[in-house]
């Protein structure tokens, strides 16, 4: 897809979540929904004696029931129907000639350890933080950005062995 066509797409998806939910995009606070519902299905009496979790949970009392875990499951059913329809859905791992599967895919799990890890530390991920940051104008959605492509910029030369 032409990306600035994409961009213009992205950005009436976001109003549309302002418009339909009251909130914008965001994907890593389903994760933290996800492992906080499992985590008080499989050992309720952590969730009771550990302060993140009862904090957690006052504020969502059913962690499943947000929004957010919604959006994640439409863009999980979206992207299927989308490959399926586009003839696109078959399992193949996207990679340089240069290296393995075994190697791809390994970095790929590292690649989304470190965002999932520093999403949780920059109080979202790139669609809550940032775009959705920028779009009500807040200065920390700008600064997330910038910091983003900056860091994709400067580590853009290591990363590019992997794909040529």
């Amino acid at each position: 897809m032409n990306p600035y066509l994409g961009g213009v797409l992205l950005g009436l998806v976001l109003v549309a979540a302002f418009w339909v939910s009251g909130r914008g995009l965001g994907a890593s606070g389903a994760a933290k929904s996800a492992v906080v519902a499992g985590v008080q299905t499989v050992a309720p009496n952590h969730t009771e004696n550990t302060a993140f979790y009862q904090e957690y949970l006052g504020a969502h009392p059913n962690p499943l029931k947000e929004w957010l875990v919604f959006q994640m499951l439409g863009v999980i059913v979206g992207g299927f129907l989308s490959g399926a329809i586009a003839g696109r859905l078959k399992f193949t791992v996207e990679k340089s000639p240069k290296i393995t599967n075994k190697t791809r895919l390994i970095f790929a799990v590292l690649g989304g350890v470190f965002f999932g890890f520093g999403s949780q530390l920059g109080r979202g991920c790139t669609s809550g933080s940032a775009l959705t940051g920028m779009a009500v104008l807040s200065v920390g959605g700008f600064v997330t950005m910038a910091a983003i492509f900056g860091t994709a910029f400067a580590l853009a030369y290591f990363a590019r062995k992997l794909w040529i």
